[in-house]
């Protein structure tokens, strides 16, 4: 009986300290990270939301660990071309994508081939802030409320039109027509300020705009908004009401800013780069970002961004297969 107790004592003691090797080797594989700089690709222009974002969180890891950041623009193809780039970097932490929804939910969807794997060739980090829309009509409209719009919608099927400049302003409206079972025609435009214009000249009957594009032409009375695009209500707006709460049931449709790197990157390195993330988010430049913005801080965990990323992809090829968009 002495042996055997004897040999398990031995054996809990050798787990134990397996344990604290595996510890050990985990910290001192993340000590002294990051020693050199740090780039983060972003999939859009110089001066985009993204673009700014990012350079705010730059600046930030830099004070935090001595070492720079460089913010590498390679856009193109709806962001293909940096989250390939992202996708095949080696995958030791200095290469982070600071990305958005169009390359990790909306994108498989509005294409048949895509360089990457949004989800195999990623490591989810964090998600760093999440942003509403806004539906909006012109501030003489006759149109006073969302169900004013849907009321005209249903009697005048196909009349209406909304205009868009992304895939997000799109969806949101595809997504306004399919929960109120209206026909409204889409016009497309190659930027959201440009289908502003047309709103504001009376060509265009509505549309569903970022917070940040509309909140200057609502303050400026050119706009009326009908609801907030978002679960919650918006905190630019507080008295606006959702078009949740406005009656459309299940309306949800913003977007969101993540950190991704490659996938195989080492468990302590993802865990320390997205610690300074978060940090990084609550700094005074990223947080100055997000109020010039209207955008909120978001931060999660690896798991936790895995998971929304999944119901996004979800949500986004529901509304693009009901709106009946063929893949390019």
């Amino acid at each position: 009986m002495r042996i055997r107790i004897t040999a398990y004592i031995i054996r809990v003691a050798a787990s134990m300290l397996a344990v604290v090797g595996l510890t050990w080797a985990v910290s001192a594989h993340a000590a002294g990270y990051p020693a050199k700089p740090v780039t983060f690709v972003v999939p859009f222009g110089a001066g985009s939301a993204t673009d700014l974002l990012a350079r705010a969180l730059s600046a930030s890891l830099t004070q935090q660990t001595g070492q720079a950041v460089v913010v590498e623009n390679r856009p193109g193809a709806s962001g293909m071309i940096a989250a390939q780039h992202v996708a095949r970097a080696a995958p030791d932490g200095y290469t982070v994508l600071i990305t958005t929804n169009t390359t990790q939910a909306a994108n498989p969807h509005l294409f048949k081939k895509l360089p990457y794997d949004p989800v195999a060739d990623f490591t989810p980090l964090t998600g760093l802030g999440r942003g509403g829309q806004i539906l909006v009509v012109k501030a003489d409209s006759p149109y006073r409320t969302a169900d004013d719009l849907i009321r005209a919608a249903k009697q005048a099927p196909g009349k209406l039109s909304f205009g868009s400049g992304n895939s997000s302003s799109r969806m949101a409206g595809e997504m306004f027509k399919q929960l109120t079972g209206t026909d409204i025609v889409w016009v497309g435009y190659n930027s959201n300020p440009n289908a502003l214009n047309d709103l504001l000249g009376g060509h265009i009957d509505m549309m569903v705009i970022d917070t940040v594009t509309g909140l200057s032409q609502i303050e400026a009375g050119k706009l009326r908004p009908l609801g907030a695009s978002t679960q919650e209500r918006l905190i630019q707006l507080p008295n606006l009401p959702t078009l949740d709460e406005a009656g459309i049931k299940g309306y949800d449709m913003g977007y969101w800013f993540a950190a991704y790197v490659p996938a195989g990157t080492a468990a302590p390195i993802v865990a320390e780069m997205r610690q300074l993330l978060i940090k990084a988010v609550a700094s005074d430049g990223a947080q100055a970002f997000f109020r010039n913005s209207a955008t909120q801080a978001w931060t999660t965990t690896s798991a936790e961004l895995n998971q929304f990323q999944a119901a996004e992809t979800q949500k986004w090829g529901s509304v693009i297969k009901a709106a009946g968009i063929e893949p390019e």
